[in-house]
């Protein structure tokens, strides 16, 4: 740790050290048993969510939610959306009855304030949203997105997401290997992005988006927000993509961060410049890539639009770890969606077409949306099997019936829906 509590991680690196410890970290395999899900909320005015909220108000309201106490970890993204990061739980049930417990505590404190929380990928009608979180990170990251245009600041300030945490897998083939899942998450992951779309609206406009939020992400940065290819050995590819990925800022113990231009990770650590690199660089630089689907040990799967109504989120965990960790659910899914691979084509997600007309059509695609029902019959029959109540089950299937059946999404009815 130096003196300014920026940690430290020993001698420099070198490259051959820094592979090793990529393939070591990002996929630590076994059966999978746990599953986790990181929550972000916009937080928007209670009786009419388009009237803005004075940041000074939104202040007061979050430092009264930081009192709070939590199951989950609970932090803020840089405009003022709140976080809520569960705790890996043993089964879908444990981490969904934990997570609501503590969202009924924030709604309460919110509530007080007359503030709520709000289910949108991006916020719809206030748009651009000034940080309001300085710290060294967020100003390294605005000046690094900044040069690819105004997608940044929009992801930082304006978006928000379900992001579902689940074991990467076991060393062995089959449908809870880790190879398969990680094939399975790139196109399962498309299927997802237009199954849940629900941000068609930026700044009180239409964008021509169902998910106007995974269209940022692909605009965002040309290299950070890619994946690398699912296609060849994940732990080899994963390395490579993180070491030729180019670095978002240098950390210091005082001073602004340096936000160098074109420095891959790689480059830092054959020419030692600015400074020496050391493993918590290379932990932080990690932090620092966006792809859809990361490892992080675990396979984190970011690509879910923050879902409307005050349990919604509980659908795409259901529906996600039903598919992975059953295994009948998991090999009968993988057969079905596997054909998406040939419209992915060679280019990396979310840029490819798949993951394009995700985005921009939803379950309006056609094969997105036999792929979509393909995905939720095989969801529920495996909730059972995996021990979800009958409570999750219907939500799934009134899901299912109202939105899959007949190819639609969230956003293809979008109204104001405040939780």
């Amino acid at each position: 740790m130096s003196s300014s509590g920026i940690p430290r991680g020993g001698p420099p690196l070198t490259e051959r050290e820094a592979e090793d410890l990529l393939r070591c970290i990002c996929f630590k395999t076994g059966p999978p048993r746990t599953v986790g899900v990181e929550l972000e909320w916009l937080v928007h005015e209670l009786r009419d969510p388009r009237v803005p909220v004075p940041p000074p108000r939104l202040a007061a309201a979050l430092d009264d939610v930081r009192s709070v106490p939590l199951v989950s970890s609970l932090t803020f993204e840089p405009g003022g959306q709140l976080e809520l990061s569960s705790l890996p739980a043993g089964s879908l049930t444990e981490c969904l009855d934990a997570l609501a417990a503590d969202l009924r505590a924030v709604r309460s404190v919110l509530g007080s304030h007359g503030l709520t929380l709000s289910g949108y990928g991006v916020d719809p009608w206030h748009s651009p949203r000034g940080r309001m979180l300085h710290e060294p990170r967020y100003d390294a990251m605005e000046a690094a997105l900044d040069r690819t245009g105004p997608a940044g600041r929009a992801m930082m300030c304006e978006s928000a997401s379900v992001q579902i945490c689940l074991d990467a897998g076991v060393e062995e083939p089959g449908p809870l290997g880790y190879h398969r899942r990680w094939q399975l998450a790139h196109l399962v992951g498309a299927v997802l992005v237009a199954a849940f779309a629900n941000s068609p609206l930026h700044g009180g406009r239409r964008t021509g988006w169902r998910s106007t939020r995974q269209a940022l992400w692909t605009n965002l940065d040309p290299l950070r927000t890619l994946a690398p290819s699912p296609d060849g050995e994940p732990r080899a590819e994963w390395a490579a993509h993180v070491l030729d990925t180019p670095v978002m800022c240098v950390r210091a113990d005082e001073g602004p961060w340096e936000v160098p231009e074109g420095l891959t990770f790689r480059d830092w650590l054959r020419t030692g410049l600015p400074r020496p690199a050391d493993a918590e660089d290379l932990r932080y630089h990690m932090t620092t890539l966006f792809p859809p689907v990361r490892p992080r040990g675990h396979l984190e799967l970011r690509m879910v639009d923050a879902q409307p109504g005050r349990d919604g989120w509980m659908v795409p965990v259901a529906v996600t770890t039903a598919v992975f960790d059953d295994p009948e659910a998991a090999e009968r899914v993988y057969r079905a969606v596997k054909p998406l691979a040939e419209r992915a084509g060679a280019g990396p997600a979310p840029r490819n077409p798949l993951w394009l007309a995700a985005a921009r059509d939803g379950l309006a695609d056609p094969e997105l949306h036999a792929a979509a029902r393909a995905v939720f019959s095989a969801a529920l029959e495996a909730l059972p099997r995996i021990g979800a109540g009958e409570e999750l089950r219907q939500a799934v299937a009134a899901f299912h019936e109202r939105y899959v059946i007949p190819g639609s999404c969230p956003a293809d009815d979008f109204e104001v829906v405040a939780s």
